[in-house]
């Protein structure tokens, strides 16, 4: 694209970048840019981009905010909830042992290292939580199989040397025969080891803390809406030993005055936010989804609930060859079009995709439902309509940035 300054100003950002216009229905991706921040940290984030604050202030203004939400004594925000999970747990290490914090993670002479993670619970996320720990000279400590673990397996997993349990809530750990939060939980605190409890992508800020997690971490944007960052709410105690990972192996993660007044204008949107409204437009695009799926060859529509008990639905569209497509192969289809509309694939090879209706702008679930009718209905197939995923996406990573 030839354009002159001028006339290329005039063009909507992600025209000038030269970046595709997709419509998300895959959920509240980092890979897609998280979520749609709201107006109110917009605002907030413009107003003190110009102006000098001390940060530690303003993040003690942060911590009350954070406090009355979660019901925490107090907390923090990070650059995100991956980065919150490395303070939390080097803090669970270190303490306030301010020789310690500079010498993790390499030097962890005297400290206690280990964490305690179920088995089901070594999920990634971009990165792993088993290298979380790691990086910042923790231990990972697993317990129990990948498909059970028995409250025996996690008391014999610790030991002395035990810093923490670490507990993840997620749609990606396993969803049978892992201890819940409060049965884990009892276990750690009856030989007084803290609970961290990984809970980026939760919509709940109080359950947590109530089922026993003395550190908790939340995504600051996803359903929260506010700038990328990450959330951590709990004890004093753990928290200040978090935060003064800024100090150590937290300085990369460090979060600017911008992000920090986003978060806290987006907590306090998300006080009076309409919940109910959103979900009532939420299932209105389920619905209309619903009527105009089922009634084509091969595919059944389904609204099923979110799988860690977040208080919304998705659609899970089953694919079947007699549309002419496999789940990936019309995932693919979807991604490839004009726009590009990004569905949850992640179990494609099960036979199905999911679509999630949380992070729609006005007329796109018109344009999802029009798309996936035409590409049923047309007679043509494009190249790889029953294609099946395989896992070689290492290779246009190693391409970046070509």
């Amino acid at each position: 694209m030839d354009l002159s300054s001028s006339d290329n100003q005039k063009l909507a950002i992600r025209e000038r970048l030269g970046l595709r216009p997709i419509i998300n229905v895959a959920g509240t991706m980092t890979a897609l840019g998280a979520s749609i921040i709201v107006p109110e940290a917009i605002e907030a984030m413009a107003e003190i981009a110009p102006q000098w604050v001390e940060i530690d202030d303003l993040q003690r203004r942060a911590s009350a905010i954070i406090a009355r939400l979660t019901g925490a004594e107090a907390g923090f925000v990070t650059a995100s909830a991956a980065g919150g999970i490395i303070m939390a747990v080097a803090g669970a290490i270190a303490g306030p042992r301010l020789l310690a914090i500079e010498r993790l993670p390499l030097d962890t002479t005297g400290l206690k290292t280990e964490v305690v993670v179920q088995w089901g619970h070594v999920v990634g996320y971009g990165n792993t939580i088993d290298q979380a720990v790691r990086l910042c000279g923790g231990k990972p400590v697993t317990a129990g199989a990948v498909s059970a673990t028995a409250p025996y397996q996690v008391d014999e997993a610790i030991t002395d040397s035990t810093a923490a349990g670490l507990y993840v809530v997620a749609h990606t750990t396993m969803s049978y025969g892992m201890l819940t939060l409060p049965e884990f939980a009892a276990i750690c605190h009856a030989k007084n080891v803290p609970v961290i409890v990984d809970a980026a992508s939760e919509y709940d800020f109080r359950r947590f803390l109530a089922q026993g997690a003395d550190v908790v971490i939340y995504s600051g944007h996803k359903f929260l809406g506010g700038p990328t960052t990450g959330i951590v709410a709990g004890s004093k105690e753990l928290v200040r030993a978090g935060y003064l990972q800024n100090r150590g192996v937290g300085r990369g993660m460090k979060v600017g005055k911008e992000s920090i007044a986003g978060v806290m204008a987006a907590l306090e949107a998300w006080e009076v936010r309409d919940h109910a409204g959103i979900r009532a437009r939420e299932r209105a695009a389920l619905d209309l989804w619903v009527g105009r799926f089922n009634a084509l060859p091969g595919i059944e529509a389904v609204i099923v609930p979110d799988p860690t008990g977040n208080p919304l639905d998705r659609l899970e569209v089953r694919v079947r060859p007699e549309s002419g497509y496999s789940a990936h192969g019309l995932a693919a289809a979807l991604a490839a079009g004009s726009p590009p509309i990004m569905v949850r694939g992640h179990l494609a090879e099960l036979g199905f995709f999911l679509l999630d209706p949380c992070n729609l702008h006005p007329g796109e679930a018109e344009i999802v439902a029009e798309t996936v009718v035409a590409l049923i209905e047309s007679p043509a197939r494009p190249e790889g309509a029953m294609s099946q995923p395989f896992r070689t996406s290492s290779a246009g990573m190693l391409k970046w940035p070509d």
